[in-house]
């Protein structure tokens, strides 16, 4: 199963890369089905779409809802490069998503910094969830996205001082 798992982040990682070249977090998300067909897709849009929630799974559970007309996803995987949110972990329960599959780890803000298997346990829907697929691939691409900030703002500074 790990091999399907690393095939459908690749195009998580693709997603991703969209996002960078319009200037956003690097983040990708795909959900697919149990039977292989894809439902939706999406990558962070925060930014370009001046909307909070505009993050790469509400946009992949936007349009899997709009592609099935049901908001319910339960035969459904979804595949994000990086660990989501509570916003987005809530979303995804709601739609009773079956599996979450993420990358990398997100230290700051990621469901797992907030629910531990106590609290995961209280919610009515059970999600299967897989971590750490492709974790180092999907860490260094929002490293590098950071990276290239700062050196940009530090260009931009010195810029300025001359």
């Amino acid at each position: 199963m790990t091999e399907v798992h690393e095939q459908y982040m690749q195009e998580a990682i693709r997603l991703a890369q969209n996002a960078a070249a319009q200037g956003e977090v690097p983040v990708g998300a795909l959900i697919v089905r149990e039977d292989g067909l894809r439902l939706g897709m999406g990558f962070n849009q925060n930014v370009g779409n001046s909307d909070p929630t505009a993050h790469a799974e509400v946009m992949a559970l936007r349009e899997a809802g709009d592609f099935l007309g049901n908001y319910r996803l339960s035969n459904a995987t979804l595949y994000v490069t990086l660990e989501p949110c509570l916003m987005c972990f809530t979303a995804m329960i709601h739609a009773r998503v079956a599996r979450l599959v993420y990358g990398a780890g997100d230290p700051k803000t990621g469901f797992t910094r907030f629910l531990d298997e106590d609290r995961l346990a209280m919610f009515n829907h059970k999600m299967e969830i897989v971590p750490h697929i492709l974790e180092e691939e999907n860490a260094e691409c929002i490293r590098a996205f950071f990276r290239e900030k700062r050196e940009r703002g530090k260009r931009r500074w010195l810029k300025n001082q001359s």
